[in-house]
């Protein structure tokens, strides 16, 4: 089997180091297996998560990385870059790579792919890989403000769900088979979001959070539908929005005790890629803290999401 991801800095495992964007994590205090590899968060990510736990391997590697060899290519890579989004007003104002280039990218790989073995094995394996795609929380947060008054909140939403199913439409083009969609997580109740947001008492914020819902809901009828149109594949929507508020709301329920501050900076409310450095603070016991900066979860924290969508997910891709 085979894990591919697409997305932004929830699965980018390092490559904006070969990108010319300030959005990078390669540098103390963020880390992997005891070093900077680009990985926004303190360990392992979604990506390396759900490749373990489906089997794959332990950690997924950045397609950009150099020195990737052809073994990786057949157990998969990520394309992903933080700060990434579908709508292309998203990374020109991130310089992420956009997802219309990491789809690109795909296309490149699956040629190198296919001359390191068989066509035939090589097609085998496309179609019965899992690519995961997790996206649309930077374009909710930074494009949707930008897009005003041209667009409200549902006629964005509307216009971004079309922009996803058109991405996973190429991906069908291109063999892929077993297709996992994350929805928006609850934007509002990120770290920075709060104090952006929320007011004195770092609230969630409604207008992030009712905005995220309503492109999930969308986007969850809209994939329902195009999968109906495409029976052999399998499409899995994960409710990341729910899954992430209920830790934030009920975190010692998970062995948190603190879900509203990141564990890395001076405050830990705001701090995010260059605000959190090897001259900031981080937290005694980052195994306390849901999020290790402003808007990325610790490697707990993602495992717990990780375990806790895994059957669904399992059912849903057999």
């Amino acid at each position: 089997m085979e894990e591919t991801s697409f997305g932004d800095s929830f699965v980018d495992q390092g490559n904006n180091n070969y990108v010319n964007t300030l959005g990078k994590g390669n540098y103390l205090p963020y880390f992997e297996g005891g070093k900077p590899t680009g990985r926004y968060t303190n360990g392992r990510t979604l990506s390396d998560l759900l490749a373990k736990a489906l089997g794959v391997k332990d950690y997924l590697p950045p397609s950009l990385d150099p020195l990737i060899k052809d073994n990786d290519l057949q157990t998969g890579v990520s394309f992903a870059s933080g700060g990434s989004g579908f709508d292309p007003l998203t990374t020109t104002i991130t310089t992420a790579i956009p997802m219309s280039v990491q789809l690109d990218m795909f296309k490149k790989y699956i040629g190198r792919f296919k001359s390191t073995i068989e066509e035939e094995a090589a097609n085998n394996i496309i179609t019965n890989s899992v690519v995961v795609v997790v996206a649309g929380n930077n374009d909710l947060f930074l494009s949707l403000l930008n897009r005003k008054p041209q667009y409200d909140v549902t006629t964005y939403s509307n216009m971004l769900v079309n922009l996803v199913l058109d991405f996973i439409q190429d991906l069908h083009t291109l063999g892929v088979r077993r297709i996992v969609v994350f929805s928006a997580p609850p934007i509002g109740c990120l770290p920075g979001v709060r104090t952006i947001s929320g007011g004195l008492l770092r609230n969630c914020g409604d207008q992030e959070n009712n905005a995220a819902q309503l492109y999930n809901n969308i986007l969850k009828q809209q994939l329902q539908f195009w999968a109906s149109s495409f029976p052999q594949s399998r499409v899995a929507f994960v409710d990341y929005y729910n899954t992430l508020l209920s830790i934030i709301e009920s975190p010692h329920n998970y062995g948190f005790d603190v879900a509203d501050k990141g564990c890395c900076g001076l405050t830990g409310e705001i701090e995010v890629i260059y605000l959190c450095n090897k001259l900031t603070p981080t937290c005694p016991d980052d195994s306390k803290y849901l999020f290790w900066d402003g808007a990325h979860p610790t490697e707990k924290g993602y495992s717990i999401i990780v375990n806790h969508i895994l059957q669904d997910l399992v059912n849903t891709l057999l």
